[in-house]
């Protein structure tokens, strides 16, 4: 009774193992032949973070008592056989919750004090400080002891107005958000900021994270989850009750967090059951059920086919006694497979693209390499052949013309620095435009831009201007890029005119993909510079730790993109010191042949057969190599075993007989085929 959404991840999972070992393969072929050589190591090194460390963000969210948690339950704990997520009525998750895999780190509850908001440390770095959080290990063999650690996201501890105003619950200016307070005045808050729950989940082994979210107060009092974890989901969940439509609060979740980027976002109407009334036929509860999802999806402004009527407690009952038809009764089903539909292809098409770019990049380098030995080979053999049954003042006038060359040759070091000069000087100056110094003073600009309105009420106008400003810089960078390669390629034909190198220059890098990246930050974070966040802006404290989140996101952006320059540049820096130590190198090589054929007549013709020899193991290596790239193109274009490019999927039995059918491709069903390398919480 394997879900839909399994098979789809599970088929995607196999796809990227075979993506890993055709990597492996060829990655083992170039180090064995010493061909990890120049751009060569780190673009491969480059192309595997990218596929070990590439998520699946599925975020889940609802107000309280909407049933969210036990949904999680029904999709990914059923086979414990109950409940291992807090499902209780009332609030039960209280702080963001993360559940994912790491294999090389224990199963355990990773949870992060609130008061670390009160140090103004955004979450994103406080994910690499260790003892930060507080860890409690998940006992996976008693599944009773495994649900009761996992109460302790529920904590709440009770504190103050005052600490409550300043850990970001309490707003004063909006007394119907703010949580419940006991007759001494103190407010109940989350004990926990964040949690990350390690766990060997099937679906979380394939690189699947889920982001489990709290209501709409600790949805607004966390900047880095409204502006870095929500916009950043791949797909999101939102849960309605069937049973209350869609509420104020509710309509404030979608109109301030989600509705922006309604075409990943998915409407559930959860607890149908509840419709169910004694008094009324089985037609007339249908129908009930239709109303409320089509006035749903008129009221999110969404198609009534995102909207998912579904039983989220009937499904894990279903998923727990074995019972398929009580499973197709609680509609969960339909919702898992749109799910899949929507990721796998998306997912896909972002790895297809990593892989195909980066065997380009491996094979235009890797083959210039063995193109210039082969081409320092075929002047050794012109001269040796030109040596037969001449005398010894040939050989004498070949020594000599060795030097001369090797001469004239060293002449080109006086251009060479002057170009790395050059260079140097370029580079600088274009990284500075994507420095995090950069970053920062434009940060501080928008803030004292939003300080300069009363109560921060420009705040929308002064981020739309900061995104400007780092879009200029974007576009200054890759003018200077363009300037860069220009001065680039003028070196190179000049030095393979008068000095005889092979250099070329590789693609370039695209800095134009960043400054899409952050027209999509800026897209998903305007929303929330309306008036209800002007207001928390107003607060210094909040004002702060949304500069430091903000710093942190865009500091991504454009680290990415300063990474992406410099690799380019290293790369194509890198093939002048390769050829130029290997025109030193085969310089050397041609004098010690002639000096040996000088002593013993009788070596030209073995040297003729070993440098022969040499240059047909090149071309073998050149055939190899295009041969491994092949596959490894092949592999990223196939379809992955389970599905097909429409997104339909094939039954749990067809997606094992296909996989063992494939005798190149070994895939048991849910086997842990990879590590994921990144940590989400260190030890």
């Amino acid at each position: 009774m394997a879900p839909s959404l399994a098979i789809s991840l599970d088929a995607l999972g196999g796809w990227r193992a075979g993506l890993a070992r055709r990597l492996d393969d060829l990655t083992r072929y170039l180090a064995e032949r010493d061909l990890m050589r120049g751009a060569a190591a780190p673009q491969l090194a480059s192309m595997r973070e990218r596929l070990t460390n590439e998520k699946l963000v599925l975020a889940f969210v609802a107000e309280f008592s909407r049933g969210k948690s036990e949904l999680i339950n029904a999709i990914f704990f059923a086979d414990t056989g109950r409940r291992i997520l807090p499902a209780t009525p009332g609030r039960t998750t209280m702080c963001p919750v993360e559940l994912g895999w790491d294999a090389g780190e224990p199963a355990a509850l990773s949870l992060l004090p609130i008061e670390t908001r009160l140090d103004g440390v955004p979450f994103g770095d406080l994910k690499h400080q260790p003892r930060a959080w507080r860890r409690l290990p998940l006992d996976l063999d008693d599944v009773d002891e495994l649900a009761q650690s996992l109460q302790e996201v529920t904590r709440t501890e009770w504190v103050d107005r005052e600490r409550a105003r300043a850990l970001g619950f309490w707003d004063d200016d909006r007394p119907d958000d703010n949580p419940r307070s006991g007759a001494d005045g103190r407010v109940e808050v989350p004990a926990w900021r964040h949690a990350v729950i390690n766990y060997p989940h099937p679906l979380l082994k394939r690189g699947l994270v889920v982001l489990d979210t709290p209501g709409l107060n600790a949805i607004g009092a966390e900047p880095e989850l409204t502006l870095s974890l929500l916009p950043t989901a791949h797909a999101t969940v939102f849960i309605l009750g069937a049973d209350t439509g869609v509420t104020r609060s509710d309509m404030a979740i979608w109109r301030d967090h989600l509705g922006a980027q309604a075409s990943t976002r998915f409407v559930v109407l959860n607890k149908i059951d509840a419709l169910e009334d004694p008094l009324a036929t089985p037609e007339q509860v249908q129908a009930q059920i239709a109303s409320q999802q089509q006035e749903a999806a008129r009221a999110l402004a969404v198609p009534s086919d995102r909207v998912f009527p579904l039983s989220a407690r009937q499904a894990l009952a279903a998923r727990v006694a074995g019972d398929a038809a009580g499973l197709r009764t609680s509609r969960l089903p339909a919702l898992e497979e749109a799910l899949g539909a929507q990721l796998l292809p998306q997912r896909r098409a972002v790895l297809e693209q990593i892989v195909l770019e980066g065997t380009q990049q491996i094979e235009f380098h890797v083959g210039r390499h063995i193109g210039d030995q082969r081409r320092q080979l075929a002047e050794q053999m012109l001269e040796l052949r030109g040596l037969r049954g001449r005398n010894v003042s040939k050989v004498r006038m070949m020594l000599q013309r060795i030097d001369v060359e090797t001469a004239e040759f060293e002449h080109c070091t006086t251009l060479l620095q002057a170009m790395r000069s050059v260079h140097a000087r370029m580079l600088k100056d274009l990284l500075l435009e994507l420095s995090s110094d950069r970053l920062r003073d434009e940060v501080a600009e928008m803030q004292r831009a939003m300080g300069a309105s009363p109560l921060n009420l420009g705040g929308k106008k002064a981020f739309a201007a900061l995104c400007a400003r780092l879009q200029a810089l974007l576009v200054s960078a890759s003018v200077r890029s363009g300037e860069v390669r220009e001065m680039l390629g003028a070196t190179f034909t000049r030095l393979n005119a008068e000095f005889g190198f092979s250099l070329a220059l590789g693609k370039s890098p695209e800095v134009d993909r960043f400054a899409k990246e952050l027209r999509m930050i800026e897209s998903n974070y305007v929303q929330y510079l309306g008036l209800s966040l002007a207001l928390r802006l107003s607060q210094p404290k909040f004002m702060e730790q949304f500069r430091l989140m903000l710093l942190s996101k865009l500091r991504v952006v454009f680290e990415s993109a300063s990474s992406e320059v410099e690799l380019w540049n290293r790369a194509t820096s890198a093939q002048v010191d390769s050829q130029l130590r290997e025109r030193r190198k085969g310089f050397k090589h041609r004098r010690e042949s002639l000096e040996r054929i000088q002593s013993a007549g009788g070596e030209l013709e073995q040297s003729l057969d070993q440098l022969e020899a040499q240059d047909q193991r090149l071309v073998q290596q050149v055939a190899r190599l295009n041969e491994l790239a092949e596959a490894l193109r092949e592999q990223a274009c196939a379809a992955p075993l389970g599905a097909d490019f429409d997104g339909a999927f094939l039954s749990p039995s067809a997606v094992g007989a296909a996989a063992h059918a494939d005798a190149g491709v070994d895939i048991p069903l849910f086997d842990d085929v990879e590590r994921v390398d990144e940590r989400r919480v260190p030890a």
